[in-house]
């Protein structure tokens, strides 16, 4: 990897006698897209609130253009930006006037604020919007919107938190679109997402955490090969359940069940396919191991109580 633009190297966060994060390690190199995905309160949230200097870590460091975080906090923050979880708009200035407020925060001139103004609301598409106010805009604009913020100071390094939560598939598909073109100019990312599918297309690199620690790390395609078997059959329907332990079962490499579905992973789904034609009142699909698989086997299929 070439020469990180920001690393983390070791982080650990308590709570009381809760450890949130334990051990955590990673970097992010110059125009890279590092994803972290894991169950709610896996610890995305506080890794990156360490990484923002907004959360002391108990132990470890972060570095950042080559300066420390938090010592150097104000050098390293105007050369991020943020998008939250939550939206943080000022709800009592239009579109054009967040931008210009949050421009003011990084100690720019009104005028050199103004200038990028306009080609800020061209890439949110929301040109059409710059003398609304938040609350006259959908959620896939608010989004777009504090994405176009977070560039104000045309940061190196964007740190995202689940930026399309909430979002329909059509305002997801615009952001993914708008998050390829700030890769495509040489921008990093650090993006936390629930979405398998937006994690698989956006990044690079991933890392898999839970219970605070990381778990896997590679690339999405090598963390599958690596993890999973190349063929997923799920099987549901009125008797699937009965075919757990059945004699299908030697079929596969490994069966899961999640609800009313049976899950066979395995090497070659040629003759579980065949054999399943025997069961025509059941309903199958067979298709290629994906994220959600790896992240399920990983994890766990199991709803976690604080979910």
């Amino acid at each position: 990897m070439s020469e990180s633009i920001l690393s983390a190297q070791h982080l650990v966060k308590r709570y009381g006698d809760a450890t949130v994060v334990s051990d955590m390690s990673f970097d992010i190199a110059p125009g890279e897209c590092l994803g972290v995905i894991g169950p709610n309160g896996a610890g995305k949230t506080t890794t990156i609130r360490m990484c923002l200097g907004l959360t002391v870590p108990d132990a470890g460091l972060v570095t950042a253009f080559g300066l420390h975080m938090p010592r150097d906090a104000l050098a390293i923050k105007a050369q991020l930006g943020v998008v939250s979880q939550m939206d943080t708009l000022d709800p009592d200035f239009s579109c054009a006037e967040n931008l210009l407020v949050y421009g003011r925060y990084f100690g720019m001139r009104d005028a050199q604020i103004k200038e990028r103004i306009p080609a800020l609301l061209q890439f949110a598409s929301l040109t059409h919007k710059a003398n609304a106010k938040p609350g006259e805009l959908s959620g896939g604009m608010k989004r777009r919107l504090s994405l176009a913020r977070a560039l104000v100071n045309n940061p190196r390094l964007l740190l995202l938190d689940e930026p399309t939560t909430g979002l329909d598939p059509q305002a997801r598909h615009l952001m993914w679109e708008r998050l390829q073109m700030l890769l495509s100019e040489g921008k990093s990312i650090l993006l936390t997402t629930h979405f398998m599918d937006e994690a698989e297309r956006l990044c690079h690199r991933l890392l898999v955490v839970d219970h605070g620690k990381k778990i896997a790390e590679g690339s999405p395609r090598d963390l599958i090969a690596q993890h999973l078997e190349p063929d997923v059959v799920e099987v549901f329907g009125t008797g699937a359940l009965g075919l757990v332990e059945s004699p299908l079962k030697a079929l596969a490499a490994r069966v899961e069940v999640s609800g009313e579905t049976v899950f066979f992973y395995t090497l070659d789904a040629k003759p579980l396919m065949q054999a399943l034609v025997a069961y025509p009142q059941l309903r199958t699909l067979h298709r290629p191991a994906n994220l959600e698989d790896l992240f399920l086997k990983l994890t766990g299929r199991q709803i976690r109580e604080d979910a």
